[in-house]
Formats: structure tokens, sequence, C-alpha cells
């Protein structure tokens, strides 16, 4: 997955902190200009992250910070839970919330010149993500998925909120290869 603002060399600096407090690292971006951010998303293995926890990560990713001093300049560190309709940004969240809809960015167009689209995640298979639009199902190569993120639907709220975040239930019954 490619993205402009990704920081893998901060990722590759925090992660190791994040892991010894039981956190898994969703997504890290860098955003410059007038006021840059720090953007550290994370969550817990079963999917939950709190606002203690937020603080707890925030804390200790300050102080490696500012030890190693990665970034030169001022900058804002924002550390947040990945919220509902999250990013997709690990070949494992594709898979777990697989029956859930979505929107998926490729880094180049397909032969078609298509480069978004949106439709019903299946899962991953052979390194593509699996895409239901419409009656046909798009097999897309992770490799070349720029963002992707879930749509917020009623289906989806439901399912986070009747308080399975490890493996909600996709809305018509479990995806393929379940």
């Amino acid at each position: 997955m490619t993205a402009s603002d990704d920081r893998s060399d901060i990722r590759q600096l925090i992660e190791p902190t994040a892991q010894a407090l039981g956190f898994e690292l969703v997504r890290v971006t860098f955003t410059g200009g007038g006021s840059p951010v720090l953007q550290i998303m994370a969550e817990r293995a079963d999917g939950t992250m709190s606002v203690d926890d937020c603080a707890t990560l925030s804390r200790e990713v300050s102080t490696l910070l500012d030890v190693e001093d990665p970034i030169p300049g001022e900058y804002n560190l924002e550390v947040s839970s990945p919220g509902i309709d999250r990013p997709l940004t690990r070949p494992k969240d594709f898979e777990r919330w697989a029956g859930f809809d979505a929107k998926v960015e490729l880094d180049t167009p397909r032969d078609d010149g298509q480069r978004r689209f949106k439709g019903r995640l299946r899962g991953l298979e052979a390194a593509e993500v699996l895409l239901d639009v419409g009656a046909e199902t798009l097999r897309l190569p992770l490799a070349h998925v720029a963002k992707a993120k879930l749509i917020l639907t009623d289906d989806l709220i439901a399912a986070v909120t009747a308080g399975q975040p490890d493996r909600p239930t996709p809305p018509n019954g479990p995806s393929r290869g379940e």
C-alpha cells in the first residue's frame, strides 16, 4: 500500500513501543503545511482503543520522538483510534471487515482507466482485494491500493456497537472463505 504522506520511518521507530504497550499501529501519516501534524492511529488486538489508551500511547510516543527527533521543526502529535469508518491499511483489515461497504483507490489506473471503486468488501485472496461492485467481483491488487476505508452505514454501526469489534458480523452473512 502506498501513500505520499506515509511515514514508514516513524512507524519503524515507534512500533516496538506501541507493541510493548499492547497496541497495533493502523496508520502513521505526516501532513505538512502551516500546522504540521503527525497522526498515529492504533488499536488493541481486539479492535478497541479507549481515550486512556490514546493518552498512554501519546505520552510514550511523544517521549520517544523528543529523544530521537525524526521530524525537524514543530508539529502536532495526534493519537487516535481508527474509528468506525476506519482506513483499511493492513491485509488483515480486508479480511476482518469483509461483508461491509468500502471505498478503494488504486495508485495507478486499471486498464479501463478506473482508479476509484466503491462496493461490498469480500476479503483478500492471493494478494488481491475482492470487492463486489454491482453483480461483478473485482480483484484489485493489494500492492496497488493507495487508500481504502470503510463506508459508514447502518449495518457497520450496528455491528460495531453490538460489542464485537474483533469480528463484526457482516450484514449479509459470512464472506467467502469463512
